[in-house]
């Protein structure tokens, strides 16, 4: 069985989770992280030390950063490869939307969300938050003009590692009280997300 560290609540361990019950793996999930065990534990930080969930455990293979981790699942258990294509050029496609996703998307996000979500007091500068919400917006419209190409899924006609990485990204866009504008493609897109249980259990599941 996989172990998979990390507190179910966070964004970066609901991709994880969300993958493992994609490719049907069974898995154990302790917590670790704010409110659970501390990432500055000696136990945890010899597994990796930059003290950040999740961490994979696969028998005597140890593993860290979320899209990797979907990355080392996809291909070490996707038998059919749906999750993440073999050919060159299809899986490309895939994995620049996954880079998309850990850089500029949740780049442009994580101000806004810390600030209306989290209520940090250290993240309430006006003129941040505003630019914060900007930059998320000109993301979430390359987003929408993708999905209206593809009709579907962001790398196409069906469901690969890239659509749960961005999606737990979406879900927070429609979770942070702000004003925003209706994206059709995008809204469809998060519909048909949530048809699928993995995303219903994980990441559609009231948490933000």
């Amino acid at each position: 069985m996989l172990t998979v560290l990390g507190k179910s609540t966070s964004i970066n361990v609901r991709k994880v989770l969300w993958t493992c019950r994609e490719l049907g793996l069974a898995f154990d999930n302790p917590q670790w992280g704010a409110g659970h065990r501390s990432t500055d534990d000696p136990e945890f930080l010899s597994l990796n030390p930059v003290g950040l969930v999740p961490v994979l455990i696969d028998g005597d293979f140890v593993l860290s950063e979320s899209n990797t981790i979907v990355r080392y699942l996809a291909n070490a258990y996707g038998a059919d490869s749906a999750l993440l294509p073999l050919a060159p050029r299809e899986r490309a496609l895939v994995e620049k939307w996954m880079d998309w996703q850990a850089t500029e998307l949740n780049g442009a996000w994580r101000y806004a969300f810390t600030s209306l979500v989290r209520n940090d007091p250290s993240k309430q500068d006006r003129a941040l938050l505003n630019e914060s919400i900007s930059t998320w917006l000109k993301m979430m419209r390359i987003l929408d003009a993708q999905l209206e190409r593809t009709s579907a899924f962001v790398a196409g006609a069906r469901l690969t590692a890239a659509d749960i990485v961005i999606g737990v990204s979406v879900q927070r866009w429609y979770s942070t009280p702000f004003a925003r504008p209706e994206l059709p493609s995008v809204r469809r897109y998060f519909e048909r997300l949530g048809e699928r249980a993995g995303f219903q259990e994980f990441v559609g599941n009231g948490v933000p």
